[in-house]
């Protein structure tokens, strides 16, 4: 028999917790929960159905929304392997002025889900270009902007991105460069124009 501090529920909420309550069927199954008591937990009001195999627990409904939460989702939907990333990673770090009107993430090249409310990028992404959030990860703020700068947004989202970041100290403008020549040749020239434009 279960004692009262390991059941399915506390196993899953204690994960959920960190998602912003926000967990995958797979996961429920992981931590005690068949598929046949999943449907139980959804059809009696217990569990909110988010989407496809997506489920939040419906006492966090309650609790007023956080700026990031409708990111958690989507990382859930990436089965771990997507990434926030491009002009939706600028406004989770409220670099500039980019207010992207879909989410941007970027996944593995062999990644295979798709859906027409978020943008997909492929890459391989290094372990220093990405940071964790509570219930997603993101790109760190150099990569952001130069993935931005290589997607050809407009200049002016760049350059107040770039401003903003180096009024933080949050990097050198060397470093902004050499992070834009990783990422190539539009992202170098778009970065470089940026920092012109703080020269002024």
């Amino acid at each position: 028999m279960e004692s009262g501090e390991d059941t399915p529920r506390v196993r899953l909420w204690r994960r959920a917790a960190h998602q912003h309550g926000y967990f995958t069927a797979a996961q429920a199954l992981e931590d005690g929960y068949s598929y046949q008591s999943q449907y139980f937990q959804a059809s009696r009001g217990h569990w909110t159905r988010i989407d496809r195999g997506i489920y939040r627990f419906r006492e966090f409904a309650d609790l007023p929304p956080g700026e990031q939460d409708h990111l958690v989702p989507w990382a859930l939907w990436g089965q771990g392997r997507a990434v926030v990333s491009h002009t939706t990673a600028l406004a989770v770090h409220d670099l500039g002025i980019a207010n992207p009107a879909r989410i941007h993430l970027t996944v593995p090249p062999g990644f295979r889900r798709r859906s027409s409310l978020v943008v997909l990028h492929r890459a391989e992404l290094t372990s220093d270009e990405v940071e964790e959030h509570e219930g997603f990860r993101v790109t760190r703020p150099m990569r952001a902007i130069a993935e931005s700068a290589a997607d050809g947004v407009d200049q002016d989202v760049i350059d107040s991105a770039v401003a903003d970041l180096l009024d933080r100290g949050g990097a050198t403008k060397g470093q902004l460069l050499r992070a834009a020549q990783r990422v190539g040749s539009r992202a170098e020239l778009s970065v470089e124009r940026a920092i012109r434009a703080e020269l002024r």
